[in-house]
Formats: structure tokens, C-alpha cells, sequence
């Protein structure tokens, strides 16, 4: 586990061989140059071979994050009213002691549940959460939270489906027959699999997307469903009766290897083209081609993302598609079944390496933390840590969450690796390490592999990472430790308890795979995880807030007045809102060309995108890249990226998925006009002033 590829010093030039644990299902090795204790290039390692010698652009040119002006370099506390971005220099031990003893008058005044812990792990490893941070949280008895933000409702389905059966391994799509990209745009969060899709299309097999969107792959695609938000439930309820009412259905498998099909087929006998098509505004004949292709191909594989997750309708709609295989007979070939997530494969959980078990604390949905933050009783959250996560950029109702923020009597801490939009609220802000500082295990949830991540520099500033700082925290609470744990000794407590063969194979050769091997074949390889080995086509014990059971369709919440739908998809510029302070350019509204025209709108124009939640202003791009009636602004921008310091979730309700109580960001329903010229010129300025470090009474706390 040498630091560096060669011998050279430390104030040498050596390249240091690490993983990338953004949230990305790729999880590419990484060759980090470093010459005089900077990193001076960023580069894919052949390590993983599944990630094939190149990496994506964020990540190409992640030391800007690392040293740009946005960086956080010494813990600070607040010196000027809240928002405004004035704090002052402090130690750690300042900050620290200030943390501790706030955290236990919180409790001795109104208990431990009035501390919230707030935080998303999607873009960390099995070191930096849920190891000292969550011994920390649970042995002082805080809230707990539910980390529904992303992947919940479509977690939910496949859990109780397929027990989070391993999917098809992306290297394998060449030999299907037929590619269905379901919610999901590789191009731009995947990037990884679409040579693999292209090499099929060269060998002949088709690929239907399913996106509201034109993306670069729907262009090049056999068959585009451009449907209407929130309706791919109806559209898969409609492939499904197809196959059961002509007979398509692989009634043997199902016999044999799933319950529920009789349910199943029940629910979707109502749904047919027609039906589904005018709910999801497209061509019934293209549901008709689209069910028809997906019968007489084998193999076939449907890869199901997350953008249909993000409504009312998501989790249901996950079900739905990850059904599509198991009643086609899709199993059983190489290329054929589907893909989600392969986290599960490995079996792999926090409480084989955390002591302490969950307690019995209330638990918290975090798309909710606006409205906690204002209403939250008996008690309420009167401090709020923050790390590992920017929730003004990522959670719903964005004015409500900021307005929580502003409470007075609400002690937040952010801890974080920059200058996020939500620090800017904070009474305490600690200096976070990047990922090429510190130790780190990643695990892909696209691929079969476990890496080992290694610290390429120093700590840039004063930064520290997760692990050392809420082990600190738990020794100034004199929760179970006595002195602060090093990243060493957290990195090799979990190596201790790792399967030897995991364990064995990074200590060998930086990365893990699976006993079968990083190419499964679905039920040859892999079985469902369920108690008893079936698929469960309809999970009779699965909670759902749908009025209607499993597999009911909840009306479109559009409104006379609100009538377009506003999505906010991944971008190639952002990983969720990491890397969101990056961003050069002011963020633009897409908007389909025969909408923009009913509007008296056209390209370029300055807009306001409304609702009864908020507004955001930005520029607009016209054509057809989105379906008509569906307008998108990009995921993870930061408020300096729009005219008026709002993004999309100012306008997403914190409404819950039927499944899981996942967020419904795409359930947002807005109207668009035309920003008058004297508030664009106001707005204009401000957003092209580029924003600077935060004021300090004792220097810059970037």
C-alpha cells in the first residue's frame, strides 16, 4: 500500500496511484501526478480495467476544487449576521471546544434529539461516513436521519423485488441484442458505458431511450420515448400487459422463479397504448414498436437509472421496469437481465465495523429539513452539523431550507472542503480534506470492483478529514475514546474487518472483485437476495403512500397555472453539487421551441421560471432537445449560477415518492416569462461579479 508509484522524495515528482468515490457508478482508478507537494495532473490508471484508461472531465481537473478560491483552509466562526459570509480565523481546538460544548448544552436543555447530524454519502467511501461519524452521533443519541435525497423510492423496489440481486456487468452489453436506457444518461454520469453501447449498435443490436430529454445517445438511439415526467410507470405497466395478453410472457420462468405475476398482470390490464401513451404525451404506435422490439430480443437488457425516481410515481416505476426482465424471460444469457446498482453484491455494511448499534432516536426524512427547521417540536433542531453534504444546493424547497438557516437560535455547523452555498449560513465552518488527502476504501456501484484509495499530498491548509474529526469529537464528549483516531487507524479497523478475500486482494493489488468474477450472468451467476430466492414480482409488505396500492398511478400535479413540468437532470459539469463552484458560466433554462414561441420567448432571453414555492431566473436555450411541455435546468448548480441566487429546488416540492420517501424533484410544475430588462440588468451584474473570499476579521478562511 506504498503512497507512491516510484521512490522518488516527497518534494520529487511521483505519481500516486488512488480512487475516485465520487458519485459516479464508474469508479475510475486514478494516476495522480504530484510535484512539489501539488498535484500537477490528474490522469486514469490502468488499475481497473473496467474504467479503460480515461476519466471524465470533472474529475480531469478536480485540483481546482483542490486549490481554487473556493477552498476552506482553517476552521472559522461567525462574526456577521447569518448569509453574509463574515466569519474569523480560529484554531481547531477553538472550533472544536466550541462544537463540544454547544452539542451538551443542547442537550442538557432540550435533549439530544434537538442535534441533527445532516449528511449524503453518495460522494464518500466506507471511511469517511458512517465510521467515527456515526459512533459519534449515536452514542450521544442525536436525531436520526433518513438519507432519502437520492435513490430511495428505486432502492425500496429493489430491495424487496430482488433483494438487490448484481446486475448485468456494463462490459456485457455488447452482446445484447437490445439496449434500453431507462432514466439514465451514461454521456453524462456514466461515461464509462457508452462505449459499451456503441459497440453493440456496431454489431447490430438497437437501443430504445426513455428520457423527456434529447440526450446524445436518444439521438443516435432506434427508438426515443420522450414521455412526460412521472409517467414511466404507465409506460412500463403497458409493455408489461403487451406481454402477458399476447402471450410473451415466459411463463415457465416466472412459474419457477418469481410471485406475484398474477398481480402484477392484473395491474397493468388497464394500460394499454393508447392509455399509457396520452398520459405520457407520446405516439402509442412508438409503446407499440418499443414492446414489440423488447419481446423478440435476446438478450436484452434494460439499464433503469434514477431519473424516474424523482416524482410521485418513482418508486412504482422502478418496479415496473426492473420487472420488464423477469416476466420477458430475459435472464439466464450473457447481456441479458438488467442493470441498477451492484453495491449490495458485496455484503458489505457499516454495522460490521461500528460498535455502536442505532438507538431508538426519532428519525428524520431529510427532504423534509425545511420544514423541520421551522416547525420541528418537542424538541426542536437547534444544532444542525452538516458535512458530506450541501443542503441549500440539494434538498427541496430550497427558500424554506434557507429560511431555516437564518433561525437565530439554531447553532449550524458546516464541514465541508469549500466555501459551499450553505456554509455561508453557518456559525462554525471546518476545513475538510479532498479525497487526494486522505485515506479512503470506494466501491463502484456500476462495476464489480472495491479500490483503495490513497492520500496523494498533504492536507492542503488546515484541513482534516471525517475520520480524525469526529474522533476528536468523541473524545472531547468522552464518548468511548480517549485520544483522536488517525486515518490509519480508521482505515486499517475496517480493513480488519473486511472478508480476507477482499482485505487480501487491495492490500495486493489496490483493488477487490467479487469470488464471481467482475462479468455475472443474472441466474447463472447471481440469484435474487430475497428470503426465499424469488423474485417478488408484487411485494405484498411493501409500505407505499400510493392511494392505490402497488403499481397505482398518481395523477400529474400540473395546474392550469403551473403547467410545465421542470426536471433537473445530472450535468457533465457537476457531480450533485460538487464542483458546483467551478462553474464559469450562468446556467440556462431548456425549453422546447414550440413552448417558448406560445410564450412570446426565444433564445437567449433573460426568464423567470415560477411556482407558488419561488422563482429562479436565468437565460433561456429554445429547440428540441426537451419533450414539449417539459423544461430542465441542470442538477447541483450553486445559487451564484443563476441571476437571482435561486436554483430548480426553490421550485421542487419536499413531497415524498411513493416508495421509500424519496424526494419529487421532477414533480416540480412551473410557468416561464420573460424577465423584464430592468430586473435582468440589476440581477445581471451581480451574477458576473465573481464571488470572493469570505471576510475575515483575521484573513481569508477560503
Amino acid at each position: 500500500m506504498g503512497m507512491a508509484k516510484d521512490d522518488e522524495l516527497s518534494w520529487g515528482r511521483s505519481t500516486v496511484e488512488t480512487s475516485c468515490p465520487l458519485d459516479c457508478p464508474d469508479n475510475c482508478s486514478l494516476a495522480v501526478s504530484v510535484e512539489k507537494g501539488r498535484v500537477v495532473k490528474i490522469d486514469a490508471s490502468p488499475r481497473n480495467a473496467f474504467t479503460d484508461g480515461y476519466i471524465c472531465a470533472k474529475v480531469r481537473n478536480f485540483a481546482d476544487r483542490v486549490y481554487g478560491d473556493d477552498r476552506l483552509l482553517y476552521p472559522a466562526v461567525r462574526t456577521g449576521p447569518k448569509g453574509k459570509g463574515q466569519f474569523k480565523r480560529v484554531s481547531w481546538d477553538e472550533a472544536l471546544a466550541q462544537i463540544a460544548a454547544q452539542m451538551l448544552t443542547v442537550k442538557r436543555r432540550s435533549g439530544a434529539e434537538a442535534v441533527l447530524p445532516f449528511c449524503y454519502g453518495g460522494s464518500n467511501g466506507l471511511l469517511t461516513q458512517d465510521t467515527n461519524d456515526a459512533e459519534l452521533f449515536r452514542r450521544f443519541g442525536a436525531s436520526r436521519l433518513a438519507r432519502t435525497v437520492c435513490a430511495a423510492p428505486s432502492g425500496a423496489a429493489f430491495l424487496a423485488m430482488y433483494g438487490k440481486m448484481g446486475s448485468v456487468a456494463y462490459e456485457d452489453y455488447p452482446d445484447a441484442t437490445l439496449i434500453v436506457l431507462w432514466g439514465a444518461n451514461p454521456s453524462a454520469s456514466s461515461i464509462h458505458l457508452v462505449p459499451h453501447v456503441r459497440e453493440a449498435q456496431k454489431r447490430g443490436a438497437k437501443l430504445v431511450v426513455v428520457d423527456p430529454r434529447r440526450t446524445v445517445l436518444a439521438r443516435h438511439a432506434d427508438l426515443h420515448i420522450a414521455l412526460r415526467p412521472g409517467t414511466d410507470l404507465v409506460v412500463a405497466l403497458a409493455i408489461h400487459r403487451h406481454l402477458f395478453e399476447q402471450g410473451l410472457a415466459d411463463t415457465a420462468f416466472l412459474d419457477a422463479h418469481t410471485t406475484g405475476a398474477a398481480r402484477l398482470r392484473e395491474k397493468a390490464a388497464p394500460w394499454t397504448f393508447e392509455n399509457a401513451a396520452a398520459i405520457a404525451r407520446v405516439d402509442p404506435k412508438d409503446l407499440e414498436r418499443f414492446a414489440t422490439l423488447y419481446a423478440e430480443s435476446s438478450p436484452a437488457v434494460v439499464r433503469c437509472g434514477w431519473g424516474l425516481e424523482r416524482n410521485r410515481n418513482g418508486g412504482h416505476a422502478s418496479l415496473a421496469v426492473l420487472a420488464l426482465p423477469a416476466v420477458g424471460g430475459k435472464f439466464g444469457v450473457r447481456g441479458g437481465g438488467y442493470s441498477m446498482s451492484t453495491s449490495a453484491s458485496w455484503g458489505l455494511k457499516p454495522s460490521t465495523w461500528v460498535e455502536t448499534p442505532e438507538p431508538p432516536t426519532r428519525t428524520i426524512n431529510m427532504n423534509h429539513l425545511g420544514q423541520v427547521l421551522l416547525e420541528q417540536r418537542d424538541p426542536g433542531i437547534e444544532l444542525l452539523f452538516v458535512y458530506n453534504c450541501n443542503p441549500v444546493a440539494t434538498m427541496p424547497d430550497q427558500n424554506a431550507v434557507v429560511k431555516g438557516l437564518l433561525r437565530e437560535d439554531l447553532f449550524t455547523v458546516v464541514f465541508d472542503q469549500v466555501r459551499t452555498d450553505t456554509a455561508m449560513y453557518a456559525d462554525v465552518i471546518l476545513p475538510a480534506t479532498t479525497f487526494l488527502e486522505h485515506y479512503e476504501i470506494t466501491k463502484s456501484y456500476g462495476a464489480y470492483a472495491i479500490q483503495l484509495g490513497q492520500p496523494a499530498i498533504e492536507p492542503v491548509g488546515e484541513s482534516r478529514s471525517n475520520m480524525e474529526v469526529f474522533s476528536d469529537l468523541l473524545a472531547r464528549l468522552d464518548l468511548g475514546r480517549e485520544e483522536p483516531e488517525h486515518d490509519t487507524e480508521t482505515l486499517m479497523r475496517v480493513f480488519d474487518k473486511l472478508p480476507d478475500p477482499i482485505r487480501n486482494q487491495l492490500i495486493d493489488k489496490g483493488l477487490a472483485t467479487p469470488a464471481f468474477g467482475p462479468r455475472p450472468i443474472q441466474f447463472v451467476d447471481l440469484f435474487p437476495q430475497t428470503a426465499d430466492g424469488k423474485i417478488h414480482l408484487f411485494p405484498e409488505n411493501l409500505p407505499t403512500i400510493a392511494p392505490g396500492g402497488l403499481y397505482a398511478y398518481q395523477p400529474d400535479p400540473a395546474t392550469e397555472r403551473y403547467p410545465l413540468a421542470l426536471i433537473s437532470p445530472a450535468s457533465e459539469k457537476t457531480v450533485s453539487s460538487t464542483l458546483g463552484e467551478l462553474r464559469q458560466r450562468p446556467a440556462s433554462l431548456y425549453m422546447h421551441i414550440e413552448d417558448a414561441v406560445e410564450r412570446g420567448l426565444k433564445d437567449g432571453d433573460p426568464v423567470r421560471i415560477y411556482n407558488d414555492l419561488g422563482e429562479v431566473h436565468c437565460l433561456l436555450i429554445t429547440g428540441d432537445a426537451v419533450a414539449r411541455g417539459t423544461v430542465s435546468l441542470a442538477k447541483g448548480l450553486w445559487r451564484r449560477s443563476t441571476l437571482n441566487h435561486s436554483t430548480s429546488n426553490a421550485l421542487s416540492p419536499s413531497t415524498l415518492s411513493d416508495l421509500g420517501g424519496g424526494a419529487c424533484f421532477n414533480d416540480a410544475r412551473v410557468e416561464v416569462a420573460r424577465l423584464l430588462k430592468a430586473a435582468f440588468e440589476a440581477q445581471d451584474v451581480a451574477f458576473f461579479v465573481k464571488p470572493g473570499s469570505v471576510a475575515t476579521d483575521r484573513g481569508s478562511v477560503h
